[in-house]
């Protein structure tokens, strides 16, 4: 199985406005740079949309080091989703999941035991080379 390290940041000038994400995929000495975006989204939107892609990008099972300054989106996917889906994509205060619908991608994604991934929060805008890498993409992919 392949090790893939992977770095993801999503980026919004306005929350909501105009956002980008950016990925970072590094595997074997080879290094692959993926970015996008929306006219009109919010921050997290972007942060689940750069994993999203970057998972969609590989193309046979990997060993992931999956790094990202979003505690939103690991925890979502690490803790809090086993009650979204239990309650019926609604929170604790019964209220609906937002961003339902890239959580349900996030979750397919995941969960279907194609990938060992292993993920690892590192703060955001701290000089750390990958995330900041993963930052000037998501920056890129901002629609101007």
């Amino acid at each position: 199985m392949n090790t893939v390290v992977m770095y993801t940041d999503g980026a919004c000038k306005g929350n909501p406005g105009p956002g980008g994400w950016g990925v970072l995929l590094q595997s074997g000495g080879h290094e692959k740079e993926l970015w996008g975006g929306e006219a009109e989204t919010t921050n997290n939107r972007m942060e689940l949309m750069a994993v999203i892609e970057g998972l969609s990008a590989l193309k046979r099972p990997c060993r992931i080091d999956l790094h990202l300054d979003s505690q939103y989106v690991r925890k979502g996917i690490t803790e809090w989703i086993h009650g979204w889906k239990a309650k019926g994509w609604k929170t604790a205060s019964k209220q609906p999941v937002k961003n339902a619908d890239l959580w349900r991608r996030l979750d397919e994604l995941v969960h279907d035991g194609v990938h060992d991934i292993h993920w690892h929060w590192v703060k955001g805008h701290s000089g750390h080379p990958g995330n900041e890498r993963a930052d000037a993409l998501a920056n890129r992919g901002v629609p101007l």
